[in-house]
């Protein structure tokens, strides 16, 4: 990177003269930082007609320091007697000549033309402050003031303001009055390699047209996307990883960063572990864990669909619930309330009828012990839970279409000895063998969405698989034209996509920063990809 930044501190006989040859350059554009000391308000404050000369041009935008001097009424009377008696030299009266006249003073604190003038020890001037002045046109504009004891500040005394708020713009070179960087890539510096996996399957990730030679899909896209937010440019140029004919390891990708071939690499790359050990990711721009994806069929309707929000254990525990209850009632009742009362088949018919009435709150008989209308107000608050669980089970059942697979997630996988299928050269490999302890013989490597449809629908039994396991975001497009199988179950591990690249110097800046700031802007990019 080279600085556009210059600090000038010099003579002033020469000052002028280094600011032509840096106008004849082209050094006075836009992009570029000057910053004088004070001699160049030290000349411009001694010759007034430079204010009207050709060298003006040479020195718009330019930052300088005056020392400040508070106005008083004995330094207006002098400017004055001074101009008066060198209106025809042209030759005004700059700082150093206010602090000359001021030198008769030196061994004592008073207020000379310069303001108060207190002196340390050293014979330095003490708690001295600078006006910052920036050219502009045929004159010059004090932006604000700036003292060592409060910075930048906007009133004259350096106790006035400690904050830069206030402080008038800054006109730089160029006429523009948009901050500069300070600084520029090197016209000879080289642009960052980019390497790009040329892959065979699931190309709404990363693709390249053969027409065209250009780069797209998803991940092309958030790089872009996260690249246009950044404030300044980043030479970088895409170089092609793999034959063509099959998927890129992606381990091969992230060797090639370590040995210096790529400095960064764009793909549907996922952050685990092990990789943060060799390369260094930006933050994930996508999240994908691993998922089953199995055959599901759909239930059949059926007549008796109204006994399914219950088991057939939660249907028996229910109805003996109710002649429990009724049986309970009886009892309680029998002595003292009258509908209780009968012969023997009476009783037993008012026991079943009381009982599964309450079912509807329908129930004709009166309770009229304590005790039973306690059992009953229980009773009836279990009755409209059992009333509102059945009816919601039952209007899910009817409404929404109910699916069924023989694989229940990855735990029945983990227990079973059937085979599951993965991509080839996915790290999914190692999460199953080494997390999950499932033997590599179990494994089937796949290279393609449609050797996943073909192992899925064949099955075990014929040299298939019982389910493919593999990143959310892979599935989701399988699945998008592919209704005979689904996710089963929720995700079993939580990671996420980054852009790889080499773990840059604590000095270097130049690295894509792709984080969540970015989301906003990259709302827009999902649906792209859909629509393709």
């Amino acid at each position: 990177m080279e600085s556009r930044v210059i600090v000038l501190h010099i003579y002033p006989s020469v000052g002028l003269d280094i600011l032509h040859v840096a106008q004849s350059l082209g050094m006075m554009g836009s992009g570029y930082v000057w910053i004088a000391t004070d001699w160049l308000s030290t000349v411009l404050d001694s010759y007034p007609s430079l204010t009207t000369s050709q060298a003006m041009n040479d020195i718009q935008g330019v930052i300088t320091l005056r020392m400040n001097t508070p106005e008083s009424e004995i330094k207006k009377k002098f400017t004055s007697r001074w101009s008066n008696l060198s209106h025809e030299k042209d030759f005004g009266l700059n700082i150093f000549g206010l602090y000359a006249y001021d030198t008769k003073i030196l061994e004592v604190n008073r207020t000379g033309l310069a303001g108060q003038m207190m002196f340390g020890s050293d014979g330095n001037l003490m708690h001295p402050s600078y006006e910052v002045i920036n050219v502009i046109g045929t004159g010059i504009r004090r932006i604000g003031y700036w003292s060592d004891s409060s910075g930048l500040h906007t009133g004259e005394a350096p106790n006035h303001s400690n904050s830069s708020e206030g402080l008038f713009g800054v006109i730089w070179p160029g006429q523009t009055t948009q901050t500069p960087r300070g600084w520029v890539f090197s016209s000879s510096g080289r642009s960052l390699k980019i390497g790009v996996s040329l892959r065979i399957s699931y190309r709404e990730f990363v693709s390249r047209s053969e027409s065209t030679e250009m780069f797209g899909g998803y991940c092309i896209d958030v790089f872009t996307a996260a690249r246009d937010l950044l404030p300044y440019p980043v030479p970088y140029k895409f170089i092609p990883f793999g034959d063509g004919k099959t998927n890129p390891l992606n381990t091969e990708l992230l060797h090639r960063i370590t040995i210096g071939e790529f400095d960064a690499v764009v793909g549907d790359i996922t952050i685990t572990t092990n990789r943060t050990k060799i390369v260094d990711f930006t933050q994930p721009y996508i999240e994908s864990g691993l998922v089953v994806v199995a055959p599901i069929r759909k239930l059949k309707s059926s007549p008796w669909a109204f006994l399914r929000p219950f088991t057939p254990m939660m249907w028996f525990v229910t109805g003996m619930c109710f002649l429990a209850v009724g049986a309970v009632v009886w009892i309680l009742e029998r002595r003292l309330n009258d509908d209780f009362r009968g012969p023997a088949r009476r009783q037993f018919v008012t026991i079943i009828w009381f009982s599964f009435s309450t079912l509807f709150f329908t129930h004709r008989e009166k309770t009229v012990s304590t005790l039973g209308r306690l059992v009953l107000i229980i009773w009836l608050f279990v009755v409209l839970i059992l009333n509102s669980s059945y009816i919601a089970s039952l209007t899910s059942i009817l409404t929404v279409e109910q699916l069924s697979s023989p694989v229940k997630g990855i735990e029945s996988l983990v227990i079973s000895n059937d085979r599951i299928g993965y991509l080839r050269g996915s790290f999914a490999e190692n999460s199953l063998t080494e997390e999950l302890n499932i033997h590599r013989s179990r494994l089937v490597p796949l290279n393609s969405p449609s050797e996943y449809e073909k192992a899925l629908k064949d099955g075990p039994a014929n040299g298939g698989v019982t389910a493919i396991i593999d990143e959310r975001a892979y599935m989701e497009l399988f699945l998008a034209t592919r209704c005979e199988f689904g996710i089963v179950d929720q995700e079993f591990t939580k990671m996420g996509w980054g852009f790889p690249h080499a773990i840059p110097p604590a000095s270097c800046s130049c690295y894509l920063p792709v984080n969540p700031v970015a989301a906003g802007q990259l709302e827009a990019v999902p649906s792209r990809v859909a629509a393709d």
